[in-house]
């Protein structure tokens, strides 16, 4: 797709034509900050799977916009929720097969498979019979699919009452082999993989297994929209995000060119505002780092809002990016703009065969954008940080006493009001 765009920029370059380019890398910009992908979540009811609904749009359940949830079956017909910063991303939440009393084969018809781009199926303490049909009726209709056991947390603390020597992986291997044998295989699936994931923690466990996958399997249009749209749920996806929008600078820089541009104080030449406006909302929406993101990752982490706002260091993090602000910070930072190695500022150049004056003015639009998302991305990783290391204390005080080879370390949750030691 970008091969046929970067050849139409190119002809109309030769042909003097630098409007016609700009609105060329306008329209392929548009397609792919837009490109749709929807995805089903299926399972029977009390599985997790309206959890799992709200995580990947980064909301708490029982909050405003949230997927209701419980142990009842909630959710009685196809329901769509949309990415709350991201509209393009349709996440529906189907009902379990049973709960509409109707068989595998006429359920797709009931919840219109066709419109999905890849169905999750979530199964709780185990893989039922209505899963491994449902599973392979899609597999029928040739679309993806992918099996989740979810509520993994659970599981793993539930071994770890019984036995507090076991470990993390001891469990979890157990878990996948007892999830794989039997209804899977029975049915002759040809996709058996498991990944066991909590819907409350995404960043634990093998959600970051499930995106790698799909990061094979999808388009690449689909992929990086998908990409972009995910909460942050480790530093190489928050990684891959930055290359995600990298890619895209060069579209901007040349969409730049279509409208008058405004000089800086300190830059070499004058930029569109307007234009790194909208990159920069983009980029700071898809790590994470738009005011509503930051409070959605308050409230899912337990780490006070500001506290993770105290964390941040540039100024376009976390606040309404406006012309003047934006003004304002290229000014204050035009000797680190300028600081930015000029061959990055022409990566574009050798595609689309820019002409020598475009190239000047495309260095300078260039430094300014790969500044901000390099700000935006460290911004990201510190987030991260703070929120990995933080949240696990939020609902305890921990009391560690030094015994001569142990320590001993006792629990309290900061809630109870009637414990004595607190």
């Amino acid at each position: 797709m970008a091969e046929n765009y970067e050849e139409e920029i190119q002809t109309a370059l030769q042909r003097n034509d630098q409007i016609l380019a700009a609105e060329k890398a306008q329209k392929y910009l548009d397609r792919m900050n837009n490109m749709p992908l929807t995805i089903a979540i299926a399972g029977e009811s009390g599985s997790g799977k309206s959890t799992l609904v709200n995580a990947l749009r980064g909301i708490k359940n029982k909050t405003e916009g949230a997927a209701p949830t419980g142990v009842v079956e909630t959710t009685m017909e196809p329901k769509e929720y949309l990415h709350p910063e991201m509209p393009n991303i349709r996440i529906w939440d189907l009902p379990g097969v049973g709960t509409v009393n109707i068989t595998a084969d006429k359920y797709l018809e009931y919840v219109e498979f066709e419109k999905y781009d890849f169905f999750i199926i979530v199964s709780g303490e185990r893989l039922t019979e209505n899963d491994a049909k449902l599973a392979k009726e899609i597999q029928k209709m040739k679309k993806k699919f992918y099996f989740i056991r979810s509520k993994i947390d659970n599981s793993i603390n539930s071994e770890k009452e019984e036995d507090p020597n076991v470990q993390e992986e001891e469990v979890l291997t157990i878990i996948r082999n007892f999830c794989t044998k039997g209804k899977m295989f029975i049915l002759n699936l040809t996709s058996p993989k498991i990944f066991l994931v909590s819907g409350l923690k995404l960043h634990l466990y093998e959600f970051k297994d499930l995106w790698e996958t799909l990061k094979e399997e999808l388009p690449e249009h689909q992929r990086d929209a998908l990409l972009l749209a995910l909460p942050n749920i480790s530093l190489d996806v928050i990684e891959q995000k930055k290359e995600a929008l990298d890619s895209k600078i060069k579209w901007y820089t040349l969409a730049s060119a279509a409208v008058g541009a405004v000089p800086v104080p300190g830059l070499s030449e004058a930029v569109n505002l307007g234009m790194i406006v909208g990159f920069t909302v983009h980029c700071a929406v898809s790590l994470g780092l738009s005011p509503k993101s930051l409070r959605k990752l308050s409230d899912l982490s337990g780490v006070p809002y500001d506290d993770l706002k105290a964390k941040i260091k540039f100024p376009l993090s976390a606040v309404e990016i406006t012309t003047n602000l934006l003004l304002k910070v290229l000014t204050s930072s035009a000797s680190l703009i300028t600081a930015i190695a000029l061959q990055g500022g022409v990566k574009f150049a050798p595609i689309v065969g820019i002409p020598a004056a475009m190239v000047l003015f495309g260095v300078t639009t260039y430094k300014c954008l790969t500044y901000i998302l390099n700000s935006l991305a460290e911004d990201a990783e510190v987030i991260f940080k703070k929120r990995g290391t933080e949240h696990i204390c939020v609902n305890y005080k921990y009391l560690i006493f030094h015994t001569c080879k142990n320590y001993i370390v006792f629990l309290f949750n900061i809630t109870d009001h009637n414990n004595p030691l607190l």
